[in-house]
Order: C-alpha cells, then sequence, then structure tokens
C-alpha cells in the first residue's frame, strides 16, 4: 500500500507499507531501569506493540531511488508487502536503480533477496559505510550477543548477490540532494538519510524510533533490539532536538506518515504535517 507522497526538492517520495510488526511490551526498556519503564508503561497504556514497518519510494530524473526495502517474506504474512506497494506505484523491480539502506537489519535489508536472487537487478545498493565495515567482518561476530547476529547473514548474502554493485559512504552527500546523517547506536552504523528542498527538507531516520508516540514523549525508551543502548538514546535525543530546531519533515521505518517534531514538556511530540 501507497501510504503518502510529497514533493521534496528533485523528488517525489512515497511511503511504502510493508507491514505491522507485533511485540510485547517487555521488549522495551528504559535508561534509568524497570521501574522506569513499567511507569512509562503505563502513562503509555497500550497492551502490546504493533510497530508499521515502512519503506520508501524516490522519483526523480535519476530514476527510481528506494529508501529501504522491508522485509521480504522471511518474516511471515503480516509482512513483506513492500513490493505490492510499489506495484501499485507504477514501480518494477528493473526499473530500481538503486536502494539507500540506513542499516542492515532484516526489516530494512530482507526485501533486497528473492530467495537466491537480488530482487532488484539493475540496483546499486548505497550502505553506511560503518555498518557495511563493521557485519562484513566476521570477527565482529564475538562483539554482539548471539541473537543479534542476523545483520552479519544479511551482508554476506548482500555481498554474494549484488557483487560489484555495492557503495559504502561515509556520513555526508550520498546522492544529489541527500546527505547520509549517521545515527548510531541502534546498529554499528544506522543512518538517516537527510532529502534536501528548497523550502522543506525531509529526514528519512531509520530505526532513531520504533513507537513514535511514546519514544517521542520518553526518549529515555529504548528497544532490546538497539546494539548500544546508550548511544542509541543519545542519537535518539540528538536527532529529535536537531529536528525539532531545523523544522524538518520526518518519518521513518517505524513512522506513520510524514511528522513534524515539536517540544512537549520534557520530551517531543510528532505532530502530523
Amino acid at each position: 500500500m501507497v501510504l503518502q507522497s510529497r514533493r521534496i526538492g528533485a523528488y517525489e517520495i512515497s511511503i511504502l507499507h510493508d507491514g505491522v510488526f507485533e511485540a510485547p511490551l517487555d521488549v522495551l526498556i528504559h535508561a534509568d531501569g524497570a521501574a522506569a519503564r513499567d511507569e512509562a508503561l503505563a502513562r503509555w497504556g497500550k497492551p502490546k506493540i504493533n510497530i508499521v514497518v515502512n519503506c520508501f519510494a524516490l522519483k526523480g530524473s535519476d530514476g527510481i531511488t528506494l529508501i529501504d526495502a522491508g522485509t521480504g517474506p522471511s518474516w511471515g504474512a503480516a509482512m513483506g508487502h513492500a513490493p505490492e506497494a510499489m506495484a501499485a506505484a507504477g514501480i518494477t523491480p528493473e526499473d530500481v536503480a538503486r536502494v539507500l539502506i540506513t542499516h542492515l537489519h532484516g526489516d530494512h535489508a530482507l526485501g533486497l533477496f528473492d530467495g537466491d536472487a537480488a530482487r532488484f537487478p539493475n540496483a546499486e545498493i548505497i550502505v553506511p559505510e560503518a555498518d557495511f565495515g563493521f557485519y562484513g567482518d566476521e570477527a565482529n561476530r564475538a562483539r554482539v550477543p548471539e541473537k543479534k547476529h542476523g545483520a552479519f547473514a544479511i551482508t554476506a548474502t548482500l555481498k554474494k548477490l549484488y557483487a560489484g554493485r555495492i557503495r559504502s559512504v561515509p556520513a555526508g552527500e550520498a546522492r544529489p540532494g541527500i546527505s547520509l546523517l549517521p545515527l548510531p547506536g541502534h546498529t554499528f552504523g544506522h543512518s538517516g538519510y537527510l532529502i534536501e528542498g528548497e523550502n522543506e527538507s525531509l529526514l528519512l531516520w531509520g530505526d532513531a524510533l520504533h513507537l513514535s508516540d511514546l519514544q517521542a514523549l520518553e526518549p529515555d525508551i529504548g528497544f532490546v533490539y538497539d546494539l548500544d543502548a546508550a548511544t542509541a538514546l543519545a542519537s535518539r535525543r540528538g536527532i529529535l532536538e536537531r529536528a525539532a530546531h531545523e523544522n524538518w519533515l520526518v518519518c521513518g521505518g517505524h513512522v506513520e506518515g510524514f511528522r513534524r517534531v515539536v517540544k512537549k514538556g520534557a520530551g517531543y511530540e510528532l505532530v502530523a504535517a
């Protein structure tokens, strides 16, 4: 399903809905411990977590660019619907000229694969240099808990299926009008992409927030999926403050619709744009 579209700079940007990820509340953590987490969840008042999963299509004079690729069929029937959304937007896999990956987790990168083949046969894959370097080095497995090893396998498959078509990029311009902003913590090289226009800019911030209503208001809430919770918290607070100050539009892998960040009490709120 194509959820919303918006013109920013040189691109017509569409949100593509891949699915919804459900999880129990115990995947949430708090910087001040379990009691603080429980108090925050009591205020939030929801019995479980439903996380929307998005990726993005950018149509421009340089062809079709995707930002992230969804899950593919690997995570069950509730997810993996990005290909249908792309088809609804008039995009075939062969049309895709490039895919910019925010980080190498399954709900962002598994959609690059179609079984043992590359889903996008003509696409260059652009990956944050820090994430690709970290997960591309098998020696780093010892630095990561075993339950968080999935990105190593994804990176190995990426290298195999897109050999010769991968470009790892540092902070700064990744494409004309698109800059990579490092937001480490969720993964070693987790990043967002800032798309700049004359009148407004849009930050697609990957997984800086998973639950936009809860974590914006209470940024100290994190997820067990974060590789480094303290660094992820610093990135989350920093990018919320910067997005509010710059008046950027924001969206991400787990944000519903285009939003703006405004300060609210000791935290923030994501309001519909």
